[in-house]
């Protein structure tokens, strides 16, 4: 009977692969169970199982002290000396209790205690085991599907394949052989939930190191891996030995150890970056395919950069839907902020633009109050461009200040852009007259001078029938409209009397 209990604790402990003692230590604590059940007593009982009979004996434990304050778990010295000549004050005295009147639903009781120990015993044998291999590329074999996410059968148990673990682009079958790497093990209440993952970079990582000798003896090392499963992925990384060329060990004879990688991976494309110490040069790389014209640190505390490529190396360089330096700035660490050469010239022009524009004080607004005033140079608002371009809604957050005061501010804002824009005009209105009189005695000096060079009398004579024509008609106008005539001196201008009478002197000295 002995030998054939130790053989089914051995048989289920091989099983559950739990060590033999969780086994009896189960055994031993469900017949306590069912003893305290049966008897319906408070006392402290202890289960022991007898190897040689393979029987378990429930006993009564009580400790012996000075004096009993719980009867139920304690006894006296002089009690206990009468049970058990040597015991001593601190010692326990075991008082057998008979199981041979255990019944059916006492057994039922202990049935359930031994399974129920025994899986909790499987339970932490699981989460021990997982725990530490987290990381770990496995094979595993697709199961059933539980709504989107896949049970895997690892072998000594299952693990699950979220949605948010696996490739966008990838398929899977029931039967189906799968490589993943362990994501992670929690404690769930239904026991060790092992949660592994087709997505995560660690996956990537685990395969170049079954397919590249150098980064298993470690060579070579991948120092940073960025990934967007079944789309891209990018890999940097460097060599211990001068003599070994990184990228060419990943890549292999013809691209064959990527290329099998590429195959597991269902085709998502790799690309394989050397790794730099140094972020500038490690961000120009890590840009590739586009080739970077020049990158600039920003903000070293917040780990910013600023990088310029050609106008036709933008699209290249951002990537479809902005893949290519989302997954830069993951591999170096990084906010990268890509620009191309003309958005940094425009850039470089606005900001020149804004250096030499002019700044007006608010206190060249009329209508609006010194406190007013204060209340927005305390917000930061110094001049009357960066007022105007403020929301109501902004100017309403600066304290102490109102539906009411917005409008006069605007109102204030108006009329100071509107006697600009009419003084502005009435200076445009002086110029084009300036204009006009300069246009018109310039062309007078030009005929004055054309007339001058031919020198003929005839010339002269036409000037002189001119005059007297002139003067004949001025005296007719004179005596008919003196206002007129009045009027139609003062629009002659002084150029013109001036280049008559030059023409009429050079004339009669010819």
């Amino acid at each position: 009977m002995a030998n054939l209990l130790y053989q089914q604790i051995e048989m289920l402990s091989r099983e559950k692969h739990i060590e033999p003692e969780v086994v009896v230590s189960a055994i031993e604590d469900a017949m306590v169970v069912a003893a305290r059940k049966f008897y319906k007593t408070e006392e402290d009982l202890r289960g022991k199982l007898n190897p040689e009979t393979g029987q378990v004996d429930v006993y009564s434990v009580l400790t012996v002290v000075e004096e009993v304050t719980d009867p139920k778990k304690e006894i006296t010295l002089a009690e206990a000396k009468k049970k058990n000549p040597s015991a001593e004050v601190g010692t326990e005295i075991l008082t057998p209790k008979p199981t041979d009147v255990l019944g059916r639903i006492a057994a039922q009781t202990a049935k359930q205690v031994i399974l129920q120990k025994v899986r909790e015993a499987e339970r932490d044998t699981i989460f021990n085991e997982y725990n530490g291999r987290v990381g770990e590329l496995v094979t595993v074999i697709v199961k059933r599907a539980e709504g989107p996410d896949l049970i895997v059968d690892m072998g000594r148990t299952e693990a699950r394949l979220p949605k948010r673990e696996q490739s966008r682009l990838e398929t899977y079958n029931i039967g189906e052989r799968l490589r993943v790497v362990i994501k992670a093990v929690d404690r769930a209440a239904k026991g060790p939930q092992v949660i592994v993952s087709r997505a995560d970079a660690s996956l990537v990582q685990r395969l170049f190191e079954m397919e590249v000798p150098e980064i298993y003896d470690g060579t070579v090392q991948i120092r940073h891996a960025a990934r967007e499963a079944g789309e891209r992925t990018k890999v940097a990384v460097m060599s211990r030995d001068k003599d070994v060329d990184p990228v060419g060990a990943c890549v292999g004879m013809k691209g064959m150890r990527v290329q099998s990688i590429i195959r597991e991976l269902r085709g998502e494309k790799i690309d394989i970056i050397p790794y730099s110490e140094e972020t500038v040069a490690f961000a120009q790389k890590a840009l590739s395919p586009a080739k970077v014209t020049r990158v600039q640190i920003t903000d070293a505390e917040n780990k910013k950069l600023e990088v310029i490529v050609e106008d036709s190396q933008l699209s290249l360089a951002i990537g479809k839907k902005g893949q290519n330096v989302r997954l830069a700035s993951k591999l170096i660490g990084w906010d990268i902020d890509i620009k191309s050469e003309e958005e940094k010239r425009q850039e470089i022009e606005a900001e020149m633009t804004a250096l030499t524009a002019p700044v007006t004080p608010l206190t060249s607004l009329a209508g609006m109050g010194a406190k007013t005033i204060e209340k927005m140079e305390a917000a930061g608002i110094n001049s009357v461009e960066k007022l105007a371009s403020m929301t109501p809604e902004q100017l309403m957050e600066i304290p102490g200040i109102g539906e009411k005061m917005v409008d006069k501010i605007y109102q204030a804002v108006n009329r100071f852009y509107e006697s600009g824009t009419e003084a502005g005009a009435a200076d445009e209105g002086a110029a084009s007259a300036e204009t006009t009189e300069g246009e018109l005695a310039a062309e007078a000096g030009q005929q004055g001078a054309a007339a001058a060079e031919e020198g003929s009398a005839e010339t002269a004579e036409t000037i002189e029938a001119t005059e007297e024509t002139s003067a004949a008609q001025k005296a007719a106008t004179e005596e008919e409209a003196p206002a007129a005539a009045k009027d139609l001196q003062e629009e002659v201008s002084p150029a013109e009397k001036e280049s008559k009478e030059n023409q009429r002197e050079e004339a009669k000295s010819e």
